[in-house]
């Protein structure tokens, strides 16, 4: 069953259950054992790993965060834009060395942003899929294996970046411009805790729709930042784009504005481009603007250009910018980002008073190494210092300096003994933390 004829509507799932309820905790009793049996065969459950005991375990990987005493809570809005299939390679600012240092991508707004930012040398998906994209950002949980939302463990109690500044009077809110139901967001963004959820069905213009998706970028970006200024102070609000999306037209208004470049994409990234600088334009003169820090970032990467792109390292690279009006947020930071260490960053950027559970790192701290993973099947990669281990069966199988070897040609695994043993130990060590807490429904720091 999809639950809907549209080209964009999952399958149900479990986690659909959630639209049904007033309190995402009570999704099991929307639920029946055959429908849940249906929907979980043939997806496999996590294994119980134990590679270390408590100690060396907590040493190694800890995701249970305790805030550190730094002074009162700051009352920002925060805004997250989600742009559909948006890879870093189309990103000109970001690529300063690729065709000789002639490339100039196709994102001329996100260039001029990215020189008023604070972003990463090296930002990466946790998942390669839109329904990866959502737990990772939204509540720091990443898809290893199986994505997370269709996964056995989708109705665990957790606790997402909207729970956590919904106990402090946020009022918070999700805005995707498909039908109710697309891709299953709005079942995840009422897990996580968001309050409101406006889709294709509220949006009160005519002739704005892409005949496939929903409505166009542009004319749904200028929607957002108007419902916006009406917003209850202070607030998070998060949208998710869908134009730069299969089969990548723009609208026929538009035909012949953007570079067409060598893949698809690469004119509807223009597009898309264009539509946040209407709607950066649009909002910058509001009150709020100020006290609002916007974070930019991708669910996944898409059609690749260039070579260097092409393999474990770039086929995960997406942009992950931080924007405060105002501040000193600049600049390109040396050090590992991925889209689970967004939300742990934004609860200690603002001085968020209690323990939380984040499988990513806070990008402000820099007392621990920095590092991110992901999984391509049954294939776990380990990003840390300038190399990636491969791993299959809990076995390394590779591993790679991806910033002296761009195209990932020469296995290190026998020469780097020292780092192959930190890295081993490491993902290793993700992976019990990960699939214990899955198991056991440890995603919270207080019991149900």
């Amino acid at each position: 069953a999809r639950g809907s004829l549209n080209e964009s509507t999952r399958p149900i799932s479990n986690s659909n259950a959630a639209r049904y309820v007033n309190n995402p905790t009570n999704v099991a009793i929307v639920l029946n054992t055959p429908f849940s049996i249906f929907r979980t065969s043939g997806k496999k459950p996590l294994d119980r790993k134990v590679f270390f005991d408590d100690d060396k375990l907590s040493e190694l990987y800890n995701p249970h965060f305790v805030p550190k005493n730094k002074g009162s809570f700051r009352e920002e809005n925060v805004v997250i834009i989600i742009l559909e299939s948006f890879g870093r390679e189309y990103i000109g600012a970001l690529n300063k060395d690729l065709d000789g240092g002639a490339y100039s991508g196709y994102t001329p707004f996100l260039d001029s942003l990215i020189s008023v930012s604070l972003t990463f040398d090296v930002s990466l998906a946790n998942g390669k899929k839109s329904i990866d994209a959502m737990p990772s950002i939204l509540a720091s949980i990443p898809s290893l294996e199986t994505p997370y939302a269709i996964s056995h463990y989708s109705n665990n109690r957790i606790e997402g970046l909207a729970a956590h500044l919904g106990k402090k009077g946020y009022y918070t809110t999700f805005f995707h411009g498909a039908l109710s139901g697309s891709m299953g967001f709005d079942s995840f963004a009422r897990i996580s805790g968001f309050q409101n959820y406006v889709s294709y069905e509220n949006y009160p213009y005519a002739g704005d729709t892409d005949g496939m998706w929903g409505i166009w970028d542009e004319p749904f970006f200028r929607f957002f930042g108007e419902r916006m200024k009406e917003f209850p102070r202070p607030f998070l609000a998060s949208v998710f784009s869908l134009s730069s999306h299969h089969p990548f037209r723009v609208p026929e208004k538009y035909k012949g504005k953007f570079p067409k470049g060598p893949v698809p994409i690469a004119e509807v990234v223009g597009y898309t481009d264009f539509a946040l600088r209407g709607f950066f334009k649009g909002i910058s003169e509001e009150e709020f603007f100020q006290n609002t820090l916007f974070i930019i970032t991708a669910d996944h990467t898409n059609e690749s250009i260039h070579r260097e792109y092409q393999n474990s390292y770039g086929l995960y690279s997406v942009p992950l910018i931080l924007y405060r009006p105002g501040s000193d947020l600049q600049g390109i930071r040396k050090r590992i980002a991925q889209q689970i260490d967004i939300m742990p960053t934004v609860l200690n950027y603002l001085n968020y008073d209690e323990e939380f559970i984040a499988f990513g790192n806070d990008l402000f701290d820099d007392s621990g190494e920095s590092f991110a993973f992901n999984t391509n099947g049954s294939i776990y990669h380990l990003y840390m210092r300038d190399h990636i281990l491969l791993m299959t069966d809990y076995r390394p199988v590779g591993l790679y300096n991806y910033k002296t070897d761009r195209f990932l040609e020469v296995n290190l695994l026998e020469k780097e003994a020292e780092l192959l043993s930190v890295m081993d130990d490491k993902l290793k060590a993700i992976i019990q933390s990960y699939n214990s807490r899955l198991i056991d429904n440890e995603m919270t720091v207080s019991a149900p």
